[in-house]
């Protein structure tokens, strides 16, 4: 299948095999684009790694809940498509003073959701049996659930038609105004390419997409461009269920505050015999990749440990294992997401650099945008840092998909 524009003929390269540069590669295979893809280590090791993730259609700016059910329905035909399961069934809990409008956000999309009461909590996330009652309301987000996060980066790369090249990028640089010449038939666009150079090679391409998460500013300002990412570094913990794993066991939001200053997020891992548990926030990082108290990421796991022991009694408090991973924030909110581009519009040279944090469960949706605007299509109008996408205050659109 095969997208208006340059279609199976484009010469395409992805850096980074992240969850966003697998499903941006993938997505080009559904269009017939064999891609070059640019990792250095082994795919899905940066800000994608970990065994579970929450993939939740609740979000503050009403866009993203639009792009989350897009995702959510590719994530659905993958699944079915690769033969393994990429989003569990078991939803996702939300507690919290501000539910009741989260909800109406949810269902002024579409999206499956109803508040839940105590008795059906306690049924829905087994854990909390035991603890005393919280104030706050809850809501089910039916159709959310746990990620399979290494599930699905096996899945993605392998089913890449394309080259895996284990390469450090250096640069990429786009083609400038009025390069290339016209094409075949002195009309459909020029040869102008946009450069790759890597470690062990240098090579052209018509469009490159740059999905290299705390790499990714670096990238661009050596192709010109301020890419305005606010690094960090968070953590989280893993606990292991006492007694046998439940049969359902959905993922959770917290930020009642009835058991933690703060809002904390968790998601089962495969076979439910342990639970990924964190603490919002993160620990400044600066620009050179140091972490500016090293310590916080000691507070932020601490803080995930005294929440279990307070709320979340069927789980053994004492941490199984520890994540730790760098966070991307654009100014405009920790869930912001936007597409810069260097070079001409279209596929005669241009590189896209795609930033934001928490954008595992977007990655479809977002995959699939960025391989049309690959092949020739436009850039979907969300995408464009001037529509700030993830600042509850920007206007509504949703995706297309």
């Amino acid at each position: 299948m095969n997208s208006p524009g340059m279609g199976s003929a484009s010469r395409v390269a992805v850096v980074g095999a992240g969850i966003v540069g697998l499903s941006t590669a993938y997505a080009l295979t559904e269009l017939g684009v064999r891609p070059d893809v640019y990792e250095v280590g082994v795919p899905g090791n940066g800000q994608s790694t970990g065994q579970s993730r929450l993939f939740r259609h609740s979000h503050e700016d009403p866009r993203l809940v639009a792009w989350a059910r897009e995702s959510r329905a590719v994530w659905r035909t993958w699944q079915d498509r690769l033969g393994v399961e990429l989003v569990s069934g078991d939803g996702a809990v939300s507690i919290g003073p501000d539910t009741e409008r989260r909800l109406a956000l949810l269902r002024q999309a579409g999206v499956p959701a109803r508040m839940v009461d105590a008795g059906e909590l306690a049924e829905l996330v087994p854990l909390v049996r035991g603890r005393a009652a919280g104030s706050a309301p809850a809501m089910l987000d039916e159709t959310a659930g746990a990620i399979r996060t290494q599930a699905a980066i096996r899945a993605l790369a392998a089913a890449v038609d394309g080259e895996i090249v284990n390469d450090e990028v250096l640069s990429v640089h786009a083609a400038g105004p009025g390069q290339g010449s016209p094409g075949p038939g002195g009309s459909g666009g020029t040869n102008a390419r946009a450069q790759v150079r890597s470690v062990s090679r240098r090579a052209d391409y018509d469009t490159v997409v740059v999905c290299a998460g705390r790499g990714t500013p670096a990238l661009a300002r050596g192709a010109g461009l301020t890419v305005p990412v606010e690094f960090g570094a968070h953590a989280r913990v893993t606990f292991a269920v006492r007694g046998e794993p439940p049969a359902r066991l959905a993922c959770l939001q917290d930020g009642s505050g009835d058991f933690t200053a703060g809002s904390i997020y968790a998601a089962a891992l495969p076979g439910s015999r342990a639970y990924a548990v964190g603490v919002s926030g993160h620990v400044a990082a600066r620009p050179d990749g140091s972490v500016a108290d090293p310590d916080g990421l000691g507070r932020l796991a601490d803080g995930a440990v005294a929440y279990v022991r307070e709320a979340l009694p069927g789980l053994d408090p004492d941490p199984l294992g520890h994540v730790h991973c760098w966070t991307t924030e654009l100014p405009w909110g920790p869930d912001g997401l936007a597409v810069w581009r260097a070079g001409p519009e279209g596929p005669a040279g241009q590189v896209l650099f795609v930033a934001g944090n928490n954008l595992f469960k977007h990655a479809p949706a977002l995959g699939r945008a960025l391989a049309r605007a690959a092949v020739g299509e436009e850039l979907a109008a969300d995408l464009r840092p001037e529509a700030r996408l993830g600042c509850p205050t920007s206007p509504g659109s949703a995706p297309t998909a």
